[in-house]
């Protein structure tokens, strides 16, 4: 028996779209900072903690759709992550704490994809002289904060720019704009026709990698970048702080949320499904975090800003082709626009749940125009709040730390333990003990640090910003 099945959840998809659907939810643009991250780690702290990442969020993915698989086989097939709390952790499990808490943090990145997608059409409006100033600053401030669900790059490449260097239009334009184009693919009916978008969304994160780090080794053979540091700046308090940065950082780049949900769209059985999907998603995962990682660093060094494509322009000077820089933007802004469309789907989930009639057919217009009305509604409540709030990073850094890792660290290895109940004498039981634990004490950290840069930047704050 499936768990409440309801209108948005179509069951007959393939290990391979699984694979589509698990690479746009992480490999996202917000890989573009792991450079960064290395520079407050170095060389070996870097790589390691990546390499950590990434094997700790592929066996705790592994672990969640092991579970999955565990009650589908007893005929009780769970499609939400509330669903899996509820049955195995009890009712106010589902309801009151991974419910509300999946909800925020996917609707936040909606809400940062959309904010982001604004930024990478306009930012770059600002005549290259003032990057140094007002962008780079702004970048290094925003992707510096811990657990972020998607780092805040403030990109400095340009298709407004190309087009019109004077042009006066403000950031909120932008934003709506680009939500036009995510009302367009919201209207997707399910997650399941989401699949071809999302293999264009694959292939435009390799696009986008590969230039970001073709570009890094180009500038880093010729004299036009800076100088190759690798050394770790700053006192040992700042050092201290920058490795819990980095580490936030990295953490929240292999962030998912909606598991579940994309382990629902499979057909059955769904026995080993996952597991491949997962093997193609962490193979992209795998070329794309570590090609842009080292070669960004191996050219930038300790001077890797926030967003790696910032290094490409110093002191207003750009060191590319601008035809790859742009090519590059449009990369990033298309593939911003599917993620912002996958982690619309808990939210879509909710609103069809309650709106949709099961019994009526999916394009019925019973259920049709339900649809189209909710989604718009969520998309442009999504928009508003991006034009009004361009400081949302702020916010989002406290979602990602109270939600983000939660979900994709903590309560995998909990559910399995719980599941399968595994001796307390073997490895994998204090395995996945040490995993929750080590995870639960970073939420607290960054959660303790988001409270703190909200603070700190509260005077800051204006509403419909121009930044």
């Amino acid at each position: 028996m499936i768990a409440n099945p309801i209108e948005t959840h179509v069951v007959t998809g393939s290990w391979i779209h699984c694979g589509y659907h698990l690479t746009t939810s992480i490999v996202a643009p917000a890989l573009l900072s792991l450079p960064y991250a290395f520079a407050f780690l170095g060389w070996a702290g870097g790589l390691i903690c990546l390499v950590i990442g990434a094997l700790v969020t592929f066996y705790s993915y592994n672990l969640l759709s092991l579970v999955l698989e565990h009650h589908a086989s007893s005929g009780h097939r769970l499609l939400r992550f509330r669903d899996m709390a509820h049955h195995i952790l009890g009712p106010r499990w589902g309801k009151y704490v991974v419910g509300p808490v999946q909800f925020a943090v996917c609707y936040g990145a909606v809400v940062g994809s959309s904010l982001l997608g604004g930024q990478c059409l306009k930012v770059s409006s600002f005549p290259f002289h003032a990057y140094k100033c007002v962008a780079c600053e702004l970048a290094i401030k925003l992707t510096s904060q811990p657990f972020m669900i998607m780092p805040m790059p403030y990109y400095h490449y340009a298709i407004y720019l190309l087009s019109d260097p004077n042009g006066t239009m403000k950031l909120y334009q932008f934003v709506i704009i680009f939500g036009g184009l995510m009302l367009v693919l919201a209207q997707m009916p399910s997650f399941h026709s989401l699949r071809h978008i999302n293999l264009i969304s694959l292939v435009l994160c390799l696009a986008y990698s590969a230039c970001a780090a073709a570009g890094s080794i180009y500038i880093g053979h010729t004299s036009k970048g800076p100088k190759k540091d690798y050394s770790i700046e700053g006192n040992s308090e700042d050092r201290i702080f920058g490795v819990f940065n980095a580490i936030a950082i990295i953490a929240t780049t292999f962030g998912n949320g909606i598991i579940p949900e994309i382990q629902a769209t499979v057909a059955p059985p769904v026995k080993g499904k996952m597991f491949k999907g997962l093997c193609v998603c962490f193979t992209i995962v795998c070329m794309t975090f570590f090609s842009v990682a080292v070669s960004g660093y191996w050219a930038f060094g300790n001077q890797a800003q926030g967003q790696i494509l910032s290094n490409f322009v110093v002191d207003g000077k750009v060191l590319m082709p601008k035809w790859f820089v742009l090519m590059t933007n449009v990369f990033v802004l298309f593939q911003l626009a599917a993620v912002g469309v996958i982690y619309l789907q808990p939210t879509n989930e909710v609103l069809e749940g309650a709106l949709a009639d099961p019994k009526s057919k999916q394009f019925s217009m019973r259920n049709v125009i339900p649809r189209i009305i909710a989604r718009s509604i969520s998309v442009a409540i999504a928009i508003t709040i991006a034009a009004m709030l361009p400081f949302f990073g702020d916010i989002n850094g406290l979602l990602g730390a109270f939600g983000f890792l939660p979900l994709d660290f903590v309560m995998p290895v909990v559910l399995f333990n719980f599941t399968f109940k595994p001796s307390k004498r073997s490895f994998k039981f204090w395995l996945n003990l040490t995993i929750a634990l080590v995870f639960s004490v970073l939420c607290v950290i960054g959660s303790v640090a988001a409270v703190r840069q909200i603070v700190l930047d509260a005077k800051t704050y204006k509403l419909f910003a121009n930044v």
